[in-house]
């Protein structure tokens, strides 16, 4: 990711385009990472432009971008490929932390409306579970992750997150940190508790 943030408009507008695209293209894609969490009321962000692509289209993804301008990045991780919009640039993510992008993940994502688009947008599970499988120990930031659990509580399912990361102990961390928080919902109540909305973030 860029090291300085971007304007939200500039976010929103290469979204936009690079959305349109691959819609055009036939390429299904998620929308991912930070912005997953912000569709669906969560914080807005200045840094990620994730979009989740199947290891498969990846390639054909990137080539998309670049026909309409954008310019390809070949990075040394071997888990993304990278285009610049301008100074904006997108993921195309197709191996996440702990996460193969099949059809069933694509499938989970939910169709909402953002920004006047329709798009798949990344199940709010996937989203924190690949979050938290990316920390290690040089990089233990829960900066993102607080405010998306806070802000979201209600429409996570947290024990498959838990299940899911239980084996990490950032994951662990996490877990111990949003409970001393209370962010965690009262597990009296959790049945039948969890929300699914899709709201239109607001204007």
């Amino acid at each position: 990711m860029p090291d300085q943030e971007a304007s939200f408009a500039d976010i929103e507008a290469t979204l936009k385009r690079a959305a349109a695209a691959l819609t055009r293209a036939g390429i299904p894609f998620l929308l991912g990472g930070s912005l997953a969490s912000w569709a669906r009321g969560g914080p807005e962000t200045r840094h990620d432009l994730d979009l989740i692509v199947k290891p498969s289209d990846a390639e054909r993804a990137l080539g998309v971008l670049v026909s309409e301008g954008m310019r390809a990045e070949q990075p040394p991780e071997e888990w993304l490929l990278k285009a610049w919009d301008g100074d904006m640039l997108v993921d195309l993510i197709f191996a996440p932390s702990g996460l193969e992008v099949t059809d069933d993940v694509l499938e989970r994502g939910e169709e909402m409306d953002v920004r006047g688009m329709r798009m798949k947008v990344m199940a709010l599970e996937d989203v924190i579970v690949t979050k938290l499988l990316a920390l290690d120990e040089h990089r233990i930031d829960f900066e993102s992750l607080v405010p998306i659990a806070r802000a979201l509580r209600e429409q996570i399912d947290w024990e498959a997150v838990r299940s899911r990361t239980a084996e990490s102990p950032f994951g662990r961390a996490f877990f111990v940190l949003v409970d001393g928080l209370g962010i965690l919902p009262d597990p009296t109540q959790a049945a039948g508790a969890r929300v699914k909305v899709s709201p239109s973030p607001p204007a």
